[in-house]
């Protein structure tokens, strides 16, 4: 009994000493406790987290990373700044024709920023060929002088009465162009146009000052260049505001150059007299074919490279063998597809007579026509409109005087019909013999 009564004694002050630890322990812990309560709400009042020692290293981080992004902004900035400022200096070399300087220009643009052409805005002057492009930023004074027609013509004076166009910079004794009377002028224009159609003569024309631009957008002018292209078909405006935007958009043949395309196969040839080896011949050869505004075209197939055909293909009076004349017309389809299709013969040719064998009697040769017919889709691709054919059907029609009879051989469109891309000859646009 007094040894069980020892142990329960034991016992009891072990519970006591463990008791006596805990309670030390967790009024520590409820201390820590109250301390991180006060430490938060300290941080969360106004101005409180400033002070507190443990968040400043994280605000020290925190403002130096932002310092660091804000200087990497700043440097990116300046370098595409100047990637720009390269970019327009090359411009500028390669107008004045001075090219190896405006490449090394490009170069340096595109290691600071690659793809600096595409952050540059800029608008082409009318003669689109390369040579005179004005390259400009978009500013907020584009957008105010959006409707130059209307502003060119609140800035018009009225003189004795008369309207003037234009006043002469200089004083001169000579009569000066804008006495003329605004029917005369307008004679005028209709004769830089011509019956070739020579709008792009026309654009450049009205940059000369604000009377001639105001001429230059009258409406006859371009109705009547709308009516020698799609003829009584566009007597209404239906989906277009004015004639020159139905000439502009309205898909279109091309006047002011010729439609090329180059075809390349392989040709096995014949085997050699030892038949050793067979050979292989490359063939490359050319198609043009030149529109007119009077619905007239010329077509020519030849080996001939284009620096020695397109100066040919300049006028209808052309004497190049093998050249193909007829006619087009537009047509387009309820898909809204335009297409080009022509009917095209060969020219003439009036062989003399031959009296050496006038005595002879000769097997007569059944006299028959030869036509082609082509089916030609237009569509644009790139920057340029209306630049491109694609080839559709090409037959050949042959009819014979004696019987009456016609013979018609379609062709299969394969890869040797190579679609047609548009090229402009600056001499094409000349002054015609007649005006609009």
């Amino acid at each position: 009994m007094a040894e069980a009564e020892e142990d329960c004694h034991s016992d009891a002050v072990r519970a006591g000493d463990e008791d006596g630890n805990e309670r030390p322990a967790e009024t520590d812990l409820q201390a820590q406790l109250q301390r991180f309560r006060a430490q938060w709400m300290f941080e969360l009042a106004p101005g409180g987290g400033s002070s507190s020692l443990e968040s400043r290293p994280w605000r020290a981080t925190r403002g130096s990373s932002l310092r660091a992004v804000d200087t990497r902004g700043k440097q990116e900035l300046a370098k595409e700044e100047k990637a720009r400022e390269l970019f327009l200096k090359a411009v500028e070399e390669e107008q004045n024709g001075a090219l190896y300087e405006a490449i090394k220009f490009y170069r340096r643009a595109m290691q600071l920023v690659p793809d600096i052409e595409f952050k540059i805005t800029y608008t082409r002057s009318p003669d689109g060929d390369g040579v005179g492009n004005s390259y400009i930023e978009d500013t907020d004074d584009d957008s105010k002088m959006a409707d130059l027609l209307s502003y060119f013509q609140q800035q018009l004076t009225f003189q004795e009465s008369v309207l003037k166009l234009c006043q002469p910079e200089l004083e001169s004794s000579q009569t000066h162009i804008s006495a003329l009377p605004m029917e005369v002028l307008m004679y005028i224009f209709r004769w830089v146009v011509s019956s070739d159609l020579d709008l792009r003569s026309l654009e450049q024309l009205s940059q000369v000052c604000r009377g001639f631009y105001i001429c230059a957008r009258d409406p006859e002018i371009w109705r009547l260049a709308c009516l020698k292209v799609w003829g009584r078909s566009c007597i209404k405006l239906v989906a277009y505001t004015s004639w020159r935007e139905m000439f502009l958009e309205r898909p279109r043949v091309r006047f002011d150059g010729v439609y090329i395309s180059k075809t390349t196969y392989i040709r096995q040839g014949e085997q050699s007299l030892d038949g050793f080896y067979r050979a292989w011949h490359q063939v490359e050869y050319y198609r043009y074919i030149r529109f007119f505004p009077d619905g007239h075209m010329m077509m020519l197939t030849t080996p001939e490279e284009p620096q020695s055909i397109v100066p040919r293909l300049r006028t209808r009076n052309t004497r190049t063998d093998a050249i193909l004349l007829g006619h087009y017309r537009l047509s387009q389809d309820i898909d809204n597809q335009t297409k080009v299709f022509a009917v095209i013969t060969k020219k003439k040719e009036e062989k003399p007579l031959d009296y050496k064998y006038r005595y002879f009697r000769r097997v007569p040769v059944q006299e028959a026509d030869q036509n082609f017919h082509v089916g030609l889709q237009l569509c644009s691709s790139g920057h340029q409109r209306f630049n491109k054919l694609i080839w559709i059907h090409h037959s050949c029609h042959i009819t014979y005087k004696s019987t009456g009879e016609t013979a018609v051989t379609a062709f299969e469109i394969d890869k040797m019909y190579t679609p047609l891309l548009f090229a402009r000859v600056r001499s094409y646009t000349a002054f015609s013999e007649r005006p609009l």
